[in-house]
């Protein structure tokens, strides 16, 4: 389903959606440089602006990476992003958390790109939120526990885009963050691709493929 814009595209989905449930989980996921945390930002906002300012939710996967000095410590840091790069039953348990929506806010961690972290409770989903927009790489992974988000999202959107694109968007942004150019190219054939194959993996499971992206915030 190519769009030139995937936001419209998932907002024309909830309506339908939103007759039958209170609260809709969205989930979108795509390999790294795709522009998911694009797309899942611009959702919200058009959420917020039909339905009511809080009614839209961003929960970002980024939030459960395990810490750098975990990644240390496990000897995993040279493959960060990996799927045993994130604190995966946590991320779990939280999805299921906001999709019991028992009236509560639930409180979500975000990430510091600046300093490459997590941070507790930088995110919140109110009382309010009707469209929880759920953005990360592994929520389609058939392993355990991944395989328990499906069952709690309501839809699953593919976003993808040509694979030279992506690359040169992580290479930027690699080399942003301090690595040399070399240093960035090489993360990226030897981390990034490997993790895009293994979530392209997953695509036939998504309920909905979005080829075309705008470009990447994070």
């Amino acid at each position: 389903m190519p769009h030139d814009d995937g936001g419209p595209a998932v907002l024309a989905d909830l309506p339908a959606l939103l007759t039958e449930h209170r609260r809709v989980l969205v989930g979108i996921i795509g390999p790294p440089g795709a522009g998911k945390t694009t797309l899942a930002r611009s959702v919200v906002e058009l959420v917020d602006d039909a339905y009511g300012v809080g009614t839209g939710a961003l929960v970002p996967m980024d939030g459960f990476h395990l810490s750098n000095r975990v990644l240390d410590d496990l000897g995993r840091s040279d493959r960060k992003g990996a799927p045993d790069t994130f604190d995966a039953d946590g991320f779990v348990s939280l999805i299921e958390r906001i999709a019991s929506d028992d009236d509560r806010p639930v409180y979500c961690p975000g990430f510091d790109h600046s300093m490459g972290e997590p941070v507790a409770a930088r995110l919140v989903v109110g009382r309010a939120a009707r469209v929880v927009v759920v953005e990360g790489n592994y929520l389609a992974l058939e392993d355990d526990p991944w395989r328990r988000l499906p069952h709690l999202l309501h839809r699953i959107y593919y976003i993808g885009a040509p694979a030279d694109v992506r690359r040169s968007r992580l290479v930027e942004r690699h080399h942003a963050a301090g690595k040399s150019r070399a240093e960035a190219q090489a993360w990226v054939d030897d981390v990034d691709e490997p993790n895009a194959r293994l979530i392209a993996a997953t695509r036939h499971r998504c309920d909905i493929v979005i080829d075309d992206a705008p470009p990447p915030i994070g």
